[in-house]
C-alpha cells in the first residue's frame, strides 16, 4: 500500500447531475470546498488509513431519483390543489417529492447516497401568496391531509420529513420577497421563503430599493446563511454568527402572521405590551407544528461595514478564555458581534491545519506561555457606530490582556471569515471515504460551562480515534453555548448515529440543553419531555390541540408533540 506524501484523493469537482440524489443532499450542487493536504494527512494518521484506502470512493448518490411510490391522494384532491395554485405549481414527480422532504442532516446525506428514501409527501405545492396558503390549510384541515412546510431546506433535525405523507408546501419558490421596510420603526416585513443572501442584499440596497436614507443589515448570519430561509430562522430558533450583538432569531422577530387550522394569527409589531403571555413568542420555534408562517416583521440594523473592527487573541488556557468571555458579556460597555473561543483541541487542530503550530509562530507562542493543548484561540468582530465599535474593541482588548492573552491582530478572524459559509461543503468529501462529522450544540449557564465541557468531552474521547472539537460562539450575560464537533471513521453509519444519541444524553446529564440553535425536529424529539418536564410539554401539547385539532400540521413526532 502506498503512502506518498504528495498523494491527494481525487476530490470531486463535478457538478451534481440534475435529478440525482447527489443534487439533493449537496448543500449546493455547484459549490465545493476540499480538505487541505494537512487535513488529509491528519485524517490518515488519526484513523489509521493509507493512501490506498483513499483511491476508492464510497457510493456518491449519482443515480437518478426513482422511488416509484404511490400517491395516497385522490384525483379529486389533487385537482383541488391545482385549482388553488395552478397546475404549474403542483408536482407529483419522484424528484420533487424527495427533494422537498429532505433537509441537510448527516443522516439524510448518508441515506440518499445509498438511494434510501424513508418518507415523501404525496404532493408538492408551491403557493404564490398567503391567501392561497389560507385556502390550502383550510382544505387540508377539512380533508385531514397532513401538511409540512419547506423553506430553504437547510435543517438538520428531520423537521421537513413528512412522516404521514400528505402535502409539502414549498415557501421559497414564490413567497420570497421583502413586502415593506419601515425606516421609522427600523423593521422589515418579509415573506418566509426569502433566503438569507437575498434578504441581506435587499437591506444593504435599501436606499435604491425602498427610498430610505440609510442602508441596513439583517444581523443574522448562520453558517447556513447562503441556504436558509428567513422563515426557517424563526421557526427553528436559529442563531447567527454575529448573535452576541444582534441577538438570536428569537430576539430579532417583532411580529408574525400564521395560517393555522383554527384560523389566522397575526401579532402586533408594538415593541412592548403587557397583554399577558405573548403568543408571538410561543409561535417562534414552533417548526411548523402549529401553522404556516406567511409573514414576519423583523428588526433591522444600520449597515456600517466601514466601522467593523476585527480582533483575535490567544489565551493561555480554556479557563482564562471562558472567564474573559464572561467578563466581556457582563461588562455592560457594549458587545462584540462575532465572538468565538475555541477549546485546546479545536485550537491545536486549527493551527496545525493552517501550518502555524510549528516554526516562528509556534516558537513565539511558546515563549509567551501559550503551550500546545492548553492555549485557546479567540476571534471576533465589533460592529455599529464607529465610536461605539472602537470603544468595545478597546474594552475587549483590556479584558483579554488582563487574562494573559496575546493579540494576533485581526488576522485570525480574517482567516476564519474565508470559510465561514463554505466549510460545510467539506463534509461531502469526507463522506466519500466513510469519514463522518456531525455537530451538537447546547445552551449553558456560566456556572455550568466547565462541567458540561469536561463531561461531554470525556465521553466523546473515550471512543478511540475520535476527534472532539469544541467552541463557544454565542454569548449572553448569563451564559453561552458549547458547540461540539465530532469526527470519526465508524464501522457503519448506524454505529455513528447511536454514538450521537449517547452524546445528547451526556449533554443532558451534565446540565446542558438539547439544542441551542439547530431546533429539535424529530431527531431530538424523544429528549423534549425529559428536558422540559411533563407540565411544560403539557402546555405545548394543549396549544397544538387548540390550533391544530385534526393534527394535520407536520405530524409524526415533531417536537415530541404527538
Amino acid at each position: 500500500m502506498s503512502n506518498d506524501s504528495n498523494f491527494q484523493p481525487d476530490w470531486r469537482n463535478d457538478v451534481a447531475a440534475e435529478g440525482s440524489y447527489r443534487s439533493i443532499f449537496k448543500y449546493d450542487p455547484t459549490k465545493f470546498r476540499h480538505p487541505s493536504p494537512a487535513w488529509y494527512q491528519m485524517f490518515k494518521q488519526e484513523f489509521g488509513l493509507s493512501d490506498e484506502y483513499f483511491k476508492t470512493r464510497q457510493p456518491g448518490g449519482d443515480e437518478q431519483v426513482a422511488i416509484r411510490r404511490g400517491i395516497a391522494l385522490s384525483d379529486g384532491q389533487i385537482r383541488a390543489f391545482t385549482d388553488i395554485v395552478g397546475k404549474e405549481n403542483v408536482a407529483t414527480d419522484d424528484f420533487s417529492r424527495v427533494k422537498y422532504s429532505h433537509g441537510k442532516s448527516l443522516d439524510e446525506d448518508v441515506n440518499l447516497r445509498r438511494g434510501v428514501v424513508e418518507k415523501v409527501p404525496d404532493l408538492v405545492v408551491h403557493p404564490r401568496d398567503k391567501e392561497e396558503v389560507r385556502r390550502i390549510v383550510e382544505y387540508c384541515n377539512a380533508e385531514k391531509i397532513p401538511l409540512v412546510t419547506y423553506g430553504g431546506g437547510s435543517g438538520v433535525v428531520f423537521g421537513t420529513r413528512p412522516e404521514k405523507g400528505g402535502v409539502a408546501l414549498v415557501m421559497r419558490t414564490h413567497m420570497n420577497k421583502v413586502l415593506a421596510l419601515s425606516e421609522l420603526n427600523q423593521t422589515a416585513t418579509v415573506q418566509p421563503g426569502m433566503l438569507g443572501p437575498d434578504f441581506e442584499a435587499a437591506l444593504n440596497a435599501a436606499p435604491e430599493r425602498f427610498g430610505t436614507r440609510l442602508r441596513y443589515t439583517c444581523g443574522h448570519f448562520p453558517q447556513s446563511f447562503e441556504l436558509a430561509s428567513v422563515g426557517g430562522w424563526v421557526l427553528a430558533l436559529g442563531s447567527g454568527q454575529a448573535s452576541t450583538y444582534y441577538g438570536d432569531a428569537y430576539h430579532i422577530v417583532m411580529s408574525q402572521e400564521y395560517v393555522t387550522p383554527a384560523g389566522i394569527i397575526k401579532t402586533h409589531d408594538i415593541p412592548g405590551t403587557a397583554t399577558g403571555p405573548k403568543v408571538n413568542d410561543i409561535m417562534k420555534g414552533s417548526e411548523g407544528a402549529y401553522g404556516v408562517l406567511v409573514e414576519v416583521t423583523m428588526r433591522i440594523f444600520r449597515y456600517v461595514p466601514g466601522s467593523r473592527q476585527r480582533f483575535s487573541y490567544m489565551f493561555p488556557s480554556w479557563e482564562a478564555a471562558v472567564e474573559a468571555s464572561r467578563e466581556i458579556a457582563q461588562g455592560e460597555f457594549g458587545l462584540p458581534a462575532v465572538f468565538r473561543i475555541s477549546d485546546p483541541e479545536e485550537t491545536e487542530i486549527g493551527l496545525k491545519l493552517k501550518g502555524f503550530n510549528d516554526g516562528l509562530f509556534g516558537r513565539y507562542m511558546k515563549m509567551r506561555g501559550m503551550e500546545p493543548m492548553k492555549r485557546c484561540l479567540c476571534i471576533g468582530t465589533v460592529e455599529g457606530e464607529k465610536g461605539f465599535a472602537r470603544h468595545v474593541s478597546r474594552q475587549v482588548a483590556g479584558i483579554a490582556r488582563a487574562r494573559g492573552a496575546v493579540s494576533l491582530t485581526g488576522y485570525g478572524t480574517k482567516e476564519w471569515e474565508k470559510g465561514r459559509y463554505s466549510d460545510i461543503h467539506v463534509r461531502e468529501d469526507l463522506l466519500d471515504y466513510g469519514i463522518l462529522v456531525d455537530t451538537l450544540e447546547s445552551g449553558v449557564s456560566w456556572e455550568n460551562v466547565h462541567r458540561l465541557h469536561q463531561g461531554v468531552r470525556a465521553f466523546v474521547k473515550s471512543r478511540p480515534r475520535t476527534f472532539c472539537l469544541t467552541h463557544a460562539s454565542h454569548f449572553y450575560p448569563q451564559g453561552t453555548n458549547l458547540y461540539f464537533i465530532f469526527m470519526m471513521k465508524p464501522d457503519s453509519p448506524e454505529e455513528f448515529f447511536e454514538f450521537r444519541g449517547d452524546v445528547v444524553a451526556k449533554i443532558l446529564e451534565h446540565g446542558g440543553s438539547i439544542s441551542h440553535h439547530h431546533g429539535i425536529g424529530r431527531m431530538f424529539a424523544r429528549f423534549m419531555e425529559p428536558h422540559l418536564g411533563k407540565e411544560q410539554m403539557g402546555v405545548l401539547r394543549a396549544i397544538k390541540r387548540h390550533l391544530d385539532p385534526n393534527g394535520i400540521m407536520n405530524p409524526g413526532g415533531l417536537l415530541g408533540l404527538d
